[in-house]
């Protein structure tokens, strides 16, 4: 399943309306772990894409069934060649966060290049309940680098 993105950041929002609304068609609720968590990579990644490119970007999203623990797999692809950068942002930024969070709630995550561009992607195990509900439910998550913060 994919959905193509444009460079705007009202975007954002209808890819999370998309992720919802395949998730829902998979039978995963919108108020489970693994929704909110996946909800909250789709926006962390189009956001990257949207904000960090100004180009359109691609978002794939891979459910396998429900029975056993396959991975589910965010994708974003876009045109840029320019590879992701993690930052440790000060306390009073509003942004340079977003690959932290990926980070702390993906069970695997990278990048690589792709054609002209490059693909950032993240997997959630379905078995990995407790760790992601921790985080959604406000828990702390793993420092990244050096840098400690708290989910908000």
């Amino acid at each position: 399943m994919q959905l193509e993105v444009r460079p705007d950041p009202a975007e954002v929002g209808r890819a999370r309306r998309w992720a919802r609304a395949r998730l829902a068609g998979a039978g995963v609720e919108a108020d489970e772990p693994l929704a909110e968590t996946l909800i909250l990579l789709v926006s962390e990644l189009v956001t990257n894409a949207v904000v960090h490119t100004g180009r359109p970007a691609v978002l794939r999203l891979a459910l396998p069934p429900a029975t056993g623990c396959a991975p589910v797999r965010v994708e974003v692809a876009d045109t840029s060649e320019r590879a992701p950068a993690p930052r440790c942002a000060d306390g009073e930024e509003t942004g340079g966060r977003g690959l932290a969070l990926v980070d702390g709630l993906a069970d695997r995550w990278g990048w690589s290049p792709d054609g002209g561009g490059k693909r950032i992607w993240c997997e959630l195990d379905r078995c990995s309940g407790p760790r992601a509900a921790s985080v959604a439910y406000g828990g702390s998550l793993p420092a990244y680098e050096g840098l400690a913060y708290e989910a908000v």
